[in-house]
């Protein structure tokens, strides 16, 4: 029955083909299959009881291009979200990643769709690159009818192939990215899954209880504490005794990455693939990153730190901008090709907003369905008061 359901949790995963800082020091090389070698600066890693990961990280034109496009679509898509929000025309939560672009879209870089992912609730991104549209994402967060989980979830709620969220209770999603892990051990699934969670949720009881069996069994799992410095409006060093976040494990190895660079989170997660389905077991990674924004668009997020501090981590460590850097200075693009680029990611956004804003709100009927995994259903479901019963066909 385990194995079953098993099978049934990572049945019909889709397998898609793997498709900076100013002024620091790389060296490149460009060879005959349009390839270009970079080489991190050696401040990129920090390490935990594993050997550094080659610095020289070799990419095709190609998917620096994408990793630049994904990222500047994914801004100008939050960014629509905050006028959104701002217009009354998103009620609730709603969680931005500005600032943060180079997290999910290096990560994904690294990784094909038979990898797995959870999240807690900062998800538009992760949502976007793992294959969500961005007009069901903006429907999702007005709470319309073609929304990504047809406007049931909002903004904490978003899932798409391998990606199981989105999820609001911090650090929950640990222990759930645990298990993910544990069933492709169980079925010798040659993936990986990576759990995220903030710094924040860093001192979860259930963060240790899921580093425990993943050490105990040797789970293809990597821990990934997204820390963007502050878990709500609490700076880290207020809240954790360590704010060594790669370490705290112990007994599971780790890595810290410059969470700003999209190429140095690629080759973290590409080493991190490598290590884990390899038999070694989880890693614990720190992603070291920043949100420009509040905690939510609730947050105006200057009342714990000042504009000046936002300020200077735009101006010189702003994950879009070094990649812009990076394309130019190596002759994989002009500033004409990325303000084209710019444009055009603003046409489509735009485009999608306006459909999103037509989607119609959900029919009344979608309060009672998707309760239960198809086919388990029980023959009535209780309503909102005693006596009220819905009925399954």
């Amino acid at each position: 029955m385990l194995r079953s359901a098993a099978s049934r949790l990572l049945a019909n995963v889709r397998v898609a083909p793997k498709p900076f800082l100013p002024a620091r020091a790389f060296a490149t090389t460009t060879d005959a299959q349009d390839t270009i070698t970079i080489a991190l600066p050696e401040s990129s890693f920090d390490m935990y009881n594993a050997e550094k990961p080659d610095l020289n990280v070799e990419l095709s034109k190609e998917k620096l291009m994408d990793m630049y496009t994904k990222m500047t679509t994914m801004r100008r898509m939050e960014m629509a979200a905050d006028g959104l929000y701002k217009a009354k025309k998103i009620r609730g939560f709603c969680h931005l990643c500005n600032g943060q672009e180079a997290v999910s879209v290096g990560m994904e870089s690294a990784l094909t769709l038979s990898d797995h992912i959870i999240t807690a609730y900062r998800c538009h991104g992760f949502t976007y690159v793992r294959g969500g549209s961005i007009k069901s994402i903006l429907a999702e967060l007005m709470g319309r009818a073609d929304g990504i989980s047809k406007g049931k979830g909002g903004s904490m709620h978003m899932f798409s192939p391998s990606f199981y969220g989105g999820n609001g209770i911090v650090g929950a999603q640990v222990p759930l990215g645990a298990g993910i892990a544990f069933t492709q051990k169980y079925l010798d699934i040659p993936s990986v899954t990576f759990a995220l969670y903030g710094d924040g949720a860093s001192n979860q009881g259930q963060v240790f209880e899921a580093f425990n069996m993943a050490k105990l069994w040797d789970l293809p799992c990597v821990f990934v504490c997204e820390n963007n410095k502050y878990g709500m409006g609490t700076a880290a060093n207020r809240s954790s005794a360590s704010t060594e976040y790669h370490t705290r494990a112990g007994y599971i190895p780790g890595i810290r990455v410059n969470g700003m660079d999209a190429i140095a989170v690629y080759r973290a997660a590409q080493w991190a693939k490598e290590w884990t389905t390899s038999g070694k077991g989880p890693l614990v990674m720190e992603l070291t990153t920043y949100r420009y924004g509040g905690h939510s668009m609730s947050d105006p997020g200057t009342t714990y730190r000042t504009r000046e501090e936002i300020q200077h981590m735009r101006s010189t460590s702003d994950p879009i901008t070094g990649m812009k850097h990076i394309l130019i200075e190596n002759g994989v693009a002009t500033e004409a090709d990325l303000k084209a680029i710019d444009k055009e990611a603003r046409k489509v956004v735009d485009e999608a907003l306006k459909e999103a804003e037509a989607s119609p709100e959900p029919d009344m009927k979608e309060f009672f369905t998707e309760i239960y995994a198809e086919g388990t259903e029980p023959p009535t479901v209780r309503g909102r008061y005693p006596g009220e019963t819905k009925y399954f066909n």
